[in-house]
C-alpha cells in the first residue's frame, strides 16, 4: 500500500469526491481544496508529494497556480497534473511549458489516473523498477509481459491489466464492481459478468503453471489474490 500523499485541487464536489474515494482505495492519502485559497493552506500545514490540479477554480486559473508553484523552491521538484475539460493541443502545450508533468482531459477513468499517477511518481522518484514479483509470477510492466518462473505467458492486455492489478494488491478481497472500477475504468459500461469470463481465462493461463489457485474465489463477495494458496 501506498503512503504518497496526493493533494486534489477540484471545484466539482462529484469528482473530488469519486477521485478521492478511488485513491483512497489505492492506499494514498488525499487532502481536498475546492479552490486555491484552499489549495495554498493545504500545502502549508502538508506538502504534497504530488498535486492533482484543475484548470478551472472558482477563484484564479489552475494555469496560474501551476505557474505560480512551478517558481516555489519546497514545491519545484513536486510532479503536477492538470485535470481539465479543454481538449485543445494549444491549452496542453500551455500546461505543460508551464511545468506540469502530465495533462489528463475530463472525463477520465479511475484505471487511467492511477497509472498516471504511478507513471509521474515513477519518474519524479528516478526509479527504473517497473517489475512487480509475487511469488513465483513476475510482470513486466513496462514491456507488459508476464512470467512464471521465468517461463513467459502470452496475454491478452485485459487479462494483464487485471494481473497487474491483484499483484499490485495483495491478500485484499475485491468485488466484482470494484475490479470493474479499477481495471476497466468506472467510466465503462461493462457488466459485472465479464470480470468473471476474464477471471476464467487468467486461471486458464496460470493453471500449467501451477498458479491458478492464487485467484481465490471469496463466496458472496468476489476475489483476493494471494501467494498463500
Amino acid at each position: 500500500m501506498s503512503s504518497k500523499r496526493i493533494l486534489l485541487v477540484e471545484d466539482e464536489h462529484s469528482i473530488r469526491e469519486m477521485v478521492s474515494f478511488s485513491l483512497g482505495q489505492e492506499g494514498y492519502v488525499i487532502d481536498e481544496a475546492e479552490d486555491g485559497r484552499s489549495a495554498e493552506m493545504k500545502i502549508a500545514d502538508n506538502l504534497p508529494d504530488l498535486i492533482l490540479l484543475d484548470w478551472m477554480l472558482p477563484d484564479t486559473s489552475g494555469l496560474e497556480l501551476l505557474r505560480r508553484w512551478k517558481r516555489k523552491d519546497a514545491l519545484q521538484e513536486t510532479p503536477i497534473i492538470m485535470l481539465t475539460a479543454r481538449v485543445e493541443e494549444r491549452d496542453k502545450i500551455d500546461g505543460l511549458d508551464s511545468g506540469a508533468d502530465d495533462y489528463i482531459t475530463k472525463p477520465f477513468s479511475v484505471k487511467e489516473l492511477t497509472a498516471r499517477i504511478r507513471a509521474v511518481m515513477r519518474r519524479g522518484s528516478g526509479s527504473l523498477e517497473s517489475e512487480v514479483n509475487v511469488g513465483p509470477i513476475k510482470l513486466d510492466v513496462d514491456a507488459h509481459r508476464a512470467y512464471v518462473n521465468e517461463e513467459s505467458i502470452n496475454m491478452g492486455p485485459t487479462e494483464f491489466r487485471l494481473l497487474e492489478f491483484f499483484m499490485t494488491h495483495v491478500d485484499r478481497v475485491y468485488s466484482r464492481s470494484q475490479l470493474l472500477d479499477y481495471v476497466w475504468g468506472r467510466n465503462m459500461y461493462v457488466e459485472e459478468r465479464t470480470v468473471d469470463v476474464h477471471i476464467v481465462r487468467l486461471r486458464k493461463l496460470l493453471k500449467p503453471l501451477n498458479c491458478d489457485q492464487m485467484i481465490q474465489t471469496v463466496r458472496g463477495y468476489g476475489y483476493r489474490f494471494s501467494a498463500k494458496t
